[in-house]
């Protein structure tokens, strides 16, 4: 898995070995999840939500680590794709392009690059429609 890849979710197996003089006094693993919304971070240890930063000083402090899921954020269109659409939503006569994505998505669009393909779907068949045609 893409570790520097943005993702929504992620989750670690951290193992870590503690010592004293040398010796092997114990090993230990845990299961990290730190997921990112519109909210912020939380996180989650072995199943338990804990603040995000007892789970970093965990994923900091481990010997080893591995990413054993993790949901990735969706791709956007980049600006090639949303210039053609802005292109489409002029030849149909529309001037407000980020209103009408707006409009659409129900939430607030500032660039029609950072529309993920299906958003840019969405807007497309939206603004078809209400010209009462198809897309």
């Amino acid at each position: 898995m893409n570790t520097n890849t943005r993702a929504t979710t992620r989750t670690w197996n951290a193992f870590t070995t503690y010592r004293e003089c040398g010796v092997v006094t114990g090993i230990a693993t845990h299961t990290v999840t730190v997921t990112r919304s519109a909210q912020g971070f939380t996180a989650e240890v072995d199943g338990l939500p804990v603040h995000v930063l007892h789970a970093d000083r965990i994923l900091r402090a481990a010997d080893r680590l591995e990413v054993t899921h993790e949901v990735l954020e969706a791709a956007s269109i980049g600006k090639a794709v949303a210039c053609a659409l802005h292109r489409e939503l002029g030849a149909l006569g529309y001037k407000a392009h980020y209103a009408l994505a707006t409009e659409a998505l129900g939430i607030q669009i500032s660039s029609l690059a950072a529309l993920t393909p299906d958003d840019a779907a969405i807007v497309r068949s939206y603004a078809y429609g209400q010209l009462g045609l198809a897309a």
